[in-house]
């Protein structure tokens, strides 16, 4: 191991938390978010330093997002992009550039625009002290703001999801990463596609807090059904190996079911009085075509999936960084509270 790596960096170089945060011009919630989260910590005595990540975004950084007056609050950095990516991308650009430039206990991944409450930033810290640093605590939604229509497109996501991947959906982005799973996980090319399917299908150890999801600060959603789906289908694309498994296996139940269909069909013909219909075997025909087609795109699926496995794949710890602009430091370390690093 590199010797000036954050992970083998000496425990009194440590800072004690980076709160990571994607944004797309939505500072003003961003603003609002920071002076929240400087409450919270401060009266729990959490020390931390900020690290927004900036998706190439079309308005500059306004000066009045960072006060002068944090108490827990030690810096303020903006990594900006070359180009828009999105934002399980930009997320992990930003985990990637912690994980080999900043020293760190953990990084607190959560939202900018208010949606992830920062009362729970304290809870989600005090469950990873619990742990002993071993597990990548989630936020678990208990109860949700948004409206009718979106609880029920989300529900059927939520179904379809298990019966392709066989894994409940019940976290996003709201985490804490020890610094020890962080190196684990910026080597791993699925983070490119959706942080939270890439911890599951690594088996990295997680813990579950209940918590609420809040409302947006300022404004409502900016995503479209369309960047929702493609959110969704991100997550989905990550576990592409259990689902051409499991369309192949659904196939031959399916196709087994035709075989005891077109067995009875035939026996009724030939051994029993039962006039049956001539377009039945038509039917039984047809059938079997498209259960054979189905059959072999799923083989054919299933090996693309390992072919592209085994080729030279994006590597976000190695690559991120031509997707890197610049980082800017806001607000630098400057006096603050006796507050406490890290717990446990």
């Amino acid at each position: 191991m590199d010797p000036n790596s954050p992970a083998s960096a000496s425990p009194e170089s440590l800072s004690p938390y980076v709160i990571l945060m994607p944004v797309f011009n939505d500072w003003a919630a961003a603003r609002l978010l920071l002076q929240h989260l400087d409450r919270e910590l401060s009266a729990h005595g959490i020390a931390a330093d900020v690290l927004f990540v900036d998706d190439c975004s079309t308005d500059d950084f306004p000066l009045g997002v960072v006060r002068d007056d944090f108490a827990a609050i030690r810096q303020v950095d903006v990594l900006t992009l070359r180009r828009n990516l999105g934002h399980q991308r930009a997320l992990a650009i930003g985990l990637c550039y912690v994980a080999a430039n900043r020293p760190c206990h953990a990084v607190v991944v959560m939202d900018a625009d208010g949606e992830d409450l920062p009362a729970d930033v304290p809870r989600l810290i005090d469950a990873y002290a619990h742990a002993g640093g071993r597990r990548i605590v989630f936020a678990r939604r208990t109860r949700r703001s948004e409206g009718v229509l979106f609880t029920i497109f989300y529900q059927l996501y939520r179904g379809l999801h298990r019966l392709l991947t066989g894994v409940r959906v019940e976290v996003g982005n709201f985490s804490v990463v020890p610094q020890k799973l962080l190196q684990r996980l910026v080597i791993n090319s699925e983070l490119w596609n959706h942080y939270s399917a890439a911890v599951i299908h690594s088996h990295l150890l997680t813990a579950l807090v209940p918590t609420r999801r809040g409302e947006r600060l300022v404004g409502g959603s900016r995503m479209s059904f369309a960047a929702l789906a493609a959110h969704g289908l991100s997550a989905m694309s990550v576990y592409a190996d259990r689902i051409g498994v499991r369309l192949l296996a659904a196939t031959g139940v399916v196709f087994v079911l035709w075989f005891a269909a077109f067995c009875a069909t035939v026996a009724i013909r030939l051994f029993t009085t039962v006039a049956i219909p001539g377009w039945a075997m038509i039917v039984t025909g047809i059938a079997l075509i498209m259960l054979s087609q189905a059959g072999l795109l799923a083989l054919i699926f299933i090996f693309m999936i390992q072919r592209s496995r085994a080729a030279p794949s994006f590597i976000p710890a190695r690559d991120y960084e031509i997707f890197v602009e610049s980082m800017r430091c806001i607000r630098e370390p400057g006096a603050s509270l006796q507050l406490r690093g890290a717990r446990g």
